[in-house]
């Protein structure tokens, strides 16, 4: 997600790659993000925080504890930190920070790889207006960016976050269902991906509710109503539900 961040930014202009900064523990990956991105790299916490005024921390939940307790000596209060770890509440990064540190929580996904992410962000009462409309630039620069209360972002985190895996999950389903039809693979995977994309494009142009979308392209005694039914009978609609349910309460236990 870190690197997905990364080069959003960088297609997007936001910033130019010698005024961007990563911290990397390992050698061969450092080495490999300057070259591949031109953008400086350090293994110093302590190099960062004097090179930076704004903190993106691109880590796993899992490791967030030590890598604050890293960061606690050289982060002040002239840093904004945001953070795009899930399920990590805005109260535990105080905690691992200590003082009154201006910390913008945000939940992105994948897709602002391709300046087509969608996320969510949360600021806590430190942060100030500039704080957060800077944070909105650099997630609008990669995609669709929203203010939430903060305990609506577990459920973002369900829904959005993990969503591209929801769909490329269901694309490839798509794909094998061409190939039984008898399509060959690669005819069936070019078909789903401008399928998809093509659906997705309509409903966000036309602004229209998905179910008067979904209603033109089912005509009465027809194919696509005949396979819809089959999905109801299946229960895909609840599937779905309880899949970003259980995204969302994992992302809770993360927090926790």
């Amino acid at each position: 997600m870190g690197e997905a961040l990364l080069k959003g930014m960088l297609e997007a202009g936001l910033a130019d790659k010698a005024e961007i900064m990563v911290a990397e523990p390992f050698a061969a990956r450092r080495e490999w993000l300057h070259a591949t991105y031109g953008v400086q790299v350090t293994d110093s916490e302590a190099e960062l925080c004097a090179a930076a005024r704004i903190l993106i921390l691109a880590v796993k939940p899992q490791v967030m504890e030590q890598v604050l307790a890293r960061y606690r000596e050289h982060a002040t209060g002239d840093h904004l930190v945001i953070s795009i770890a899930a399920g990590v509440t805005i109260a535990a990064l105080e905690q691992g920070l200590g003082g009154s540190m201006r910390i913008i929580r945000v939940m992105p996904n994948t897709p602002a790889l391709v300046l087509a992410g969608a996320s969510a962000l949360s600021g806590n009462a430190h942060c100030s207006e500039e704080d957060m409309a800077a944070a909105e630039q650099i997630f609008a620069a990669v995609g669709t960016c929203v203010r939430l209360p903060e305990n609506l972002l577990d459920a973002v985190t369900g829904l959005s976050g993990s969503g591209p895996g929801y769909v490329f999950t269901f694309m490839e389903a798509m794909v094998d269902g061409g190939v039984l039809a008898g399509l060959p693979r690669p005819v069936a995977e070019q078909l789903v991906l401008q399928t998809v994309y093509g659906a997705a494009l309509l409903a966000r142009e036309t602004g229209e509710p998905l179910a008067v979308l979904k209603g033109r392209v089912t005509s009465p005694g027809g194919t696509t109503i005949t396979g819809i039914q089959v999905m109801e009978e299946a229960g895909l609609r609840g599937t779905v539900m309880t899949a970003i349910e259980a995204a969302t309460d994992r992302s809770r236990d993360l927090g926790a």
